[in-house]
């Protein structure tokens, strides 16, 4: 049986695009390279903003995601370098990809933010070596962001910060440490708040300074002018509601005196025995007057106690403008 031939392909010529596609193409390719290149640099510069190391040098999200898995396995440190790689890869994989990286690494949403927020705050200190080291482990770092940034350098630099002390900080529990966290965080806010109230004071008194100094009070007598005014008005009152207590008196007596010459076979001279409703107005009156005269009484004692010295100093001295009771430049009198 006979072999049946082969048919020939025929040579593939090159397909001729027109000039306005091949501009297309270029400006596309031009962009993605563009694209591409602010990508790298976005990345690049988070990666040195919070002191990631990128692995390889590399921008790849895979290579980064990787090197995150490895160092959740590891010390406090690698705890920090958690967290600056997640925010390198936050950048990395692009916009609504992160989520399902945190998926894959197993991570939760929270947790992860924990670990961003620990490795921003910590990327500023100057050494961390010391301070990690006493820090332990991830549960304690996490605790520690509720420090200031400016009491984590002062932790870093001097070994304490208020009564919080670094070496302290390795032997203790989470919940001491938790609590002498809560007590530094107060002692902090209350010295802020004393330092605050310190500067506003030197402000006011360099404005007042500026202004000329402090402005001189009001004359004595002025400001006590309200005052003398009313007790002239509370003395007028009282002045006034004891006259009228007076003029009843003598009211009483009168309608008295008309109703007794009114008695049939009244003469003048005579006895008249006064009624019991009168003799109970008249017992009203008594009474409220001795009312009157204990409370009286008692401001006289009132104010001798508490003015007494003065009032009798003012008494015996002639005051003279300026000059002091009972010192030189008074004239007594005789």
């Amino acid at each position: 049986m006979s072999r049946t031939a082969t048919k020939t392909q025929e040579p593939v010529t090159d397909v001729v695009l027109n000039q306005s596609a091949v501009t297309v193409i270029e400006k596309t390719q031009d962009a993605l390279a563009v694209e591409d290149q602010q990508m790298q640099a976005r990345v690049r510069a988070v990666a040195l903003q919070v002191g990631y190391q990128l692995p390889g040098d590399c921008i790849d999200p895979d290579l980064i995601q990787r090197d995150i898995a490895a160092n959740m396995r590891r010390s406090v440190e690698a705890c920090l370098e958690v967290g600056r790689g997640l925010s390198t890869l936050k950048v990395a994989c692009g916009h609504g990809n992160f989520v399902a990286r945190l998926d894959v690494l197993g991570l939760d949403r929270f947790v992860a933010a924990k670990f961003m927020q620990a490795a921003a705050k910590f990327s500023n200190v100057s050494s961390t070596t010391h301070l990690t080291k006493a820090i332990g482990n991830q549960t304690k770092l996490f605790e520690m962001l509720v420090l200031d940034d400016e009491q984590i350098d002062e932790l870093a630099l001097t070994g304490e910060s208020g009564e919080l002390k670094l070496d302290e900080i390795a032997t203790m529990s989470v919940k001491e440490l938790r609590a002498a966290l809560r007590q530094t965080k107060q002692d902090h806010k209350y010295a802020t708040e004393q330092q605050s109230k310190e500067r506003e004071r030197a402000e006011k008194a360099e404005k007042a300074l500026k202004a000329g100094g402090p402005k001189a009070p009001p004359p004595l007598a002025e400001r006590l002018e309200e005052i003398s005014s009313d007790v002239d008005q509370k003395q007028k009152d009282a002045s006034d509601a004891l006259l009228q207590v007076s003029n009843q008196i003598k009211s009483i007596e009168q309608w008295w005196m008309d109703e007794m010459v009114k008695q049939p076979g009244f003469e003048p001279g005579d006895a008249v025995p006064m009624p019991p409703e009168l003799v109970a107005l008249a017992q009203k009156l008594h009474d409220n007057v001795e009312r009157i005269a204990a409370m009286v009484g008692g401001l006289q004692h009132l104010i001798y106690d508490r003015y007494g010295h003065e009032i009798e100093t003012a008494r015996t001295y002639v005051m003279q403008p300026g000059v002091i009771p009972g010192q030189a430049g008074q004239a007594e009198v005789a």
